[in-house]
């Protein structure tokens, strides 16, 4: 049902691959990325985030930005750095966090699949970061950061990945700064490959965990390919983008929790009295972390209460209203804090769990007022969102690890 193709990989010498490695282009700032790359000549981020090798007052959109992507891009190659493959393989890459390890496919998903909707999607993308992803790709005539997709387990796919990672020497394993350990194979054995193939085609459907941006991205570099090559046959390589598929049952998502910087003109007694319409709140002697759904920790002003939606606060039939970012928005965001539209209001912050309870202290105590520690919506509430064809909520889902970029590249043509 699904195609996912094996290909020739750009990726590092064994030797230099965690010098190369960096976290994806989207997860820090033009500054924080400057800091990044300091003494570390070698680093992807001087592909995906080439502002940082331009004047910090450069744009990041400016022209000049993708050419010194491409410039670096081909200098990795040409010092050889960054190799290709001279067959096309599967790959096999491995994060373990925490001592939770998780083992995907790296190959490449067909654009047609995207198109009708085999790949799944679960979130709204903006113009402006499409555009710049789009600029990107067709710049450096590659996908330089995989795609992280997802399916229900394959009970024979799952066997057949851990023999190989079993019988087979990894072609990189470290651990980066933040103790997470990074782990590669290539899958060269023909039949092997075969096989991988042939049950990537039964899978019924692909789910987008995380890269919206970078899939629609790659496909729209594809049909822009494809309108310039009405003859195009659907085999080359830019009908392909870059991904990793891992089985859901090994992924975790983390929670995704809000702060917002005042009480919209009320009270503390007064938003407390408004919020416990729709939910039970209890003072706490401490931070809450919720333990299951529908249960929220609320940090108000440096003090914690514990706090769960009333029956009523949604509807179980709905696989969307019935996210604990649905009713937190639905009944105490937007009525009470005039929050109406969390993707624009400057009232609103986001804050992944990666960065504990404390965080959120901290943001209370100094630039925010109040604070909603939310329990993490589960991949098979994502996956039957994408099934019924809604869209979440923004902020929905916080994935770790992150897939670095720069271990494996997929080249356009």
């Amino acid at each position: 049902m699904t195609k996912v193709r094996a290909f020739r990989a750009v990726r590092p010498r064994e030797d230099v691959a965690k010098d190369v490695a960096a976290l994806p282009y989207d997860v820090m700032n033009s500054d924080e990325a400057r800091v990044a790359v300091r003494n570390r000549p070698l680093s992807f981020l001087r592909v995906d985030k080439a502002e940082v090798d331009l004047d910090p007052s450069t744009d990041i959109y400016d022209a000049r930005v993708y050419e010194k992507a491409k410039e670096n891009f081909l200098t990795l190659r040409s010092d050889g750095a960054l190799r290709k493959d001279a067959e096309p393989h599967y790959y096999i890459y491995r994060l373990t966090m925490d001592g939770r390890t998780q083992t995907g496919i790296v190959g490449c998903p067909s654009v047609d699949d995207y198109l009708a909707d085999r790949i799944k999607k679960h979130e709204l993308t903006r113009a402006d970061k499409e555009a710049d992803r789009i600029r990107h790709v067709d710049t450096l005539n590659a996908n330089t950061g995989p795609i992280f997709l997802t399916h229900r387990p394959d009970v024979e796919l799952s066997e057949l990945v851990a023999r190989w990672t079993d019988g087979h020497a990894a072609v990189f394993d470290f651990r980066t700064d933040d103790g997470i350990r990074h782990e590669g194979w290539v899958i060269d054995d023909v039949s092997a490959v075969d096989r991988i193939a042939a049950i990537y085609e039964r899978i019924p459907a692909l789910y987008i965990a995380d890269g919206h941006h970078r899939c629609a991205s790659a496909v729209k570099v594809a049909l822009k390919r494809r309108d310039a090559h009405p003859d195009y046959t659907g085999e080359e390589e830019f009908n392909y983008f870059l991904a990793v598929i891992f089985p859901s049952d090994q992924l975790k998502i983390f929670d995704y929790n809000r702060t917002v910087k005042d009480l919209n003109g009320l009270s503390e007694d007064d938003f407390l009295k408004a919020a416990g319409e729709t939910f039970r709140i209890t003072a706490a002697d401490g931070p809450v972390a919720p333990k299951e759904k529908h249960t929220f920790g609320l940090c108000l002003r440096g003090k914690w209460y514990a706090m769960t939606a009333l029956p009523g606060a949604w509807d179980d039939a709905d696989p969307v209203g019935r996210l604990d970012v649905s009713i937190l928005q639905n009944r105490l965001l937007d009525p009470i804090l005039g929050i109406r539209d969390p993707r624009v209001d400057k009232r609103i912050d986001f804050i992944g769990g990666i960065r504990g309870l404390g965080e959120l202290e901290r943001r209370v105590s100094e630039d925010m007022t109040v604070a909603f520690a939310m329990y993490p919506t589960t991949v098979e509430d994502l996956m039957d969102i994408a099934d019924a064809g809604k869209i979440m909520p923004p902020k929905s889902t916080w994935f770790e690890p992150k897939l670095l970029s720069g271990l494996f590249i997929h080249d356009l043509d």
